[in-house]
């Protein structure tokens, strides 16, 4: 994330490209957070397939962690929509609606901070 918007809004430090791949990894692995990346809705509806792996269409992430351990059924949520063009649009309400749903019904969260 090179955007100084971002890092100051997120708290956020520079990372090496070793790095940002070390915390994707993290992403995957850790039992106590789980990330989705966000992506834009633009080629829905075209004919040809949306590729998941097109950087360009990455507009934000959602995550929610684990923190309490004395309370393991409650998370924290988190939403970021990196793109300005994509603000305002009820992207981060919907994202933050279905990371809801997944972490009740898959994960069995029941309480939410």
């Amino acid at each position: 994330m090179k955007s100084p918007f971002l890092q100051e809004m997120t708290g956020s430090e520079p990372l090496s490209i070793e790095e940002e791949y070390a915390m994707q990894k993290t992403w995957r692995t850790d039992d106590d957070k789980c990330t989705f990346i966000i992506l834009s809705k633009e080629a829905q509806g075209s004919a040809e397939a949306c590729d998941i792996y097109d950087n360009s269409k990455m507009i934000g992430d959602v995550n929610f962690y684990l923190n309490d351990h004395y309370n393991p059924h409650e998370a924290e949520l988190e939403v970021m929509i990196a793109e300005s063009e994509c603000s305002g649009k009820g992207i981060a309400t919907e994202v933050l609606k279905l990371m809801m749903h997944y972490a009740v019904n898959d994960v069995g969260v029941t309480d939410f901070v």
